[in-house]
């Protein structure tokens, strides 16, 4: 019985633990269990058909502007995406050229993962339906100009229509295995991080990036990287692709993964680790350093 007893006091301090380390990150990240998941993708309260529309696309949003054929057959979606067909986004300094669907139809990637997200934070060929540019986050106090971070693509502040400075993405975005890049493994557009030093990368952090697949090749689009239903925190299951212990996590941005820049903890590199999930050269295991995760 004495056994049963200091076994249940031990469960009941691991639990009261963990919970104290979940609430940490809740106060860290500005988000509560009490605040609704979507966060600034609420959209004023329009929530989840600001975006989707029930019947009808673009049409039944009253977003229509030019007749498509094909509006809200992908993701029912409710915006009217008709002004970026066709149009032509170069990133990172030309070097990716990207050339978007001329349909919401096309069986690409750059559909669901692109146009959806252009159709309101693009500020340049989307001006009608664009996101207002303001943050509806708790930012470190050192993080650029309060409230008006510049994140519409193609009106950021620089020169009109510069999308040089916006992370490449698109089909000719494409994400590959050895080298200088992680020792994975890609079939039909599929990553498996299954190499000594990717495998260990998982077990550190995790690998929660969500690539879209063209012509068998693993390529990044918004979607990627960004989870629009879920704006300011992660769950991690025990079943989940990370070696972090189960639970729930802060994040920013609608990111995938834990990503926390307002860590009190000077030692913490998490938001560090989101980008080496892509950019192995930059991480821990491909150069010699034993250094994990520090949350």
């Amino acid at each position: 019985m004495k056994s049963h007893a200091l076994a249940m006091l031990k469960l009941l301090a691991g639990t009261l633990m963990m919970l104290a380390g979940a609430g940490l990150a809740w106060a860290q990240s500005g988000w509560s269990p009490s605040t609704d998941v979507l966060g600034a993708h609420l959209n004023y309260g329009r929530g989840c058909t600001a975006c989707h529309a029930p019947h009808s696309g673009s049409n039944g949003n009253g977003n229509a502007r030019a007749v498509e054929s094909a509006a809200g057959n992908v993701a029912l979606w409710g915006e009217d995406a008709t002004s970026l067909y066709g149009k032509t986004i170069a990133t990172d300094g030309g070097k990716y050229i990207e050339v978007l669907p001329t349909s919401m139809s096309a069986a690409t990637p750059d559909v669901s993962g692109m146009i959806t997200c252009l159709s309101c934070h693009d500020g340049n060929y989307a001006s009608g339906a664009m996101m207002r540019n303001k943050v509806y986050e708790t930012l470190p106090s050192t993080y650029g100009t309060h409230n008006t971070v510049p994140t519409l693509l193609g009106n950021n502040g620089t020169s009109a229509g510069n999308y040089m400075n916006d992370h490449p993405m698109g089909l000719t975005t494409k994400v590959s295995c050895g080298g200088a890049n992680w020792d994975c493994t890609e079939s039909n557009g599929v990553i498996s991080m299954k190499g000594a030093n990717s495998s260990r990368f998982v077990s550190n952090y995790g690998f929660f990036v969500k690539m879209g697949s063209y012509n068998n090749s693993a390529v990044v689009v918004c979607t990627t990287c960004h989870d629009p239903h879920v704006m300011n925190v992660v769950s991690i299951s025990s079943k989940a692709t990370s070696g972090l212990p189960a639970g729930t996590y802060a994040t920013m941005f609608f990111l995938r993964a834990p990503y926390n820049p307002n860590d009190t903890n000077p030692m913490a590199n998490q938001t560090a680790q989101f980008c080496r999930q892509c950019h192995a050269d930059k991480s821990n295991e491909m150069n010699g350093s034993t250094a994990g995760t520090v949350l």
